[in-house]
């Protein structure tokens, strides 16, 4: 069996006195062992700051810095009722560009005459924006066009020899895509 020969108690107050040359158990203390020169600190003096532990650079280590580091790039999550309004501010956004891009547009019929270009081709664009501005809009696109002969009235009396030039072709936009 192991007997331990302990001394007397002190008070907590004040510091156990330094012995000189230790008995416990047989052993004699060896010189890194002994006793420190300076006196032990009192209790108003601060304790010394343990030391800084080291970090272990191990595979569980690195792994936890990982996981540290990759918290700190993702964002942070949203509430539920965050994340909705979020998509409804989106989608009013969404749907006000597209009201800005798309405005409806109308389909009208009328008769517009196509004028004559410098180049001789008639200039249906202009008919459809003048048949789409008849109607209030402010531009349009031809859609169905029509053609007609007209002719001096010379050419519809009796015996008359047509000849050319007596004649000619004239366009007319019908239908028009309004915006």
């Amino acid at each position: 069996m192991l007997t331990i020969s302990a001394g007397a108690a002190w008070p907590q107050a004040a510091p156990p006195p330094q012995p000189s040359a230790p008995s416990t158990l047989g052993v004699q203390p060896s010189a890194s062992q002994a006793a420190p020169d300076r006196a032990a600190p009192q209790p108003s003096e601060p304790a010394p700051a343990a030391p800084a532990q080291q970090e272990n650079p191990g595979l569980f280590n690195q792994m936890e810095r990982l996981f540290e580091k990759s918290l700190s790039v993702l964002p942070t999550l949203k509430s539920p009722s965050e994340t909705i309004d979020d998509l409804n501010a989106r989608a009013k956004d969404a749907g006000e560009t597209m009201s800005r891009l798309a405005r409806p547009a109308s389909m009208v019929t009328g008769r517009m005459g196509c004028p004559v270009a410098p180049n001789g081709a008639p200039d249906c664009k202009t008919a459809a924006d003048k048949l789409c501005q008849a109607k209030g809009f402010k531009e349009g696109k031809s859609l169905n066009s029509d053609a007609a002969e007209k002719c001096a009235a010379r050419v519809y009396m009796p015996g008359y020899k047509r000849e050319p030039g007596d004649c000619r072709t004239e366009n007319y936009v019908t239908r028009a895509l309004c915006q």
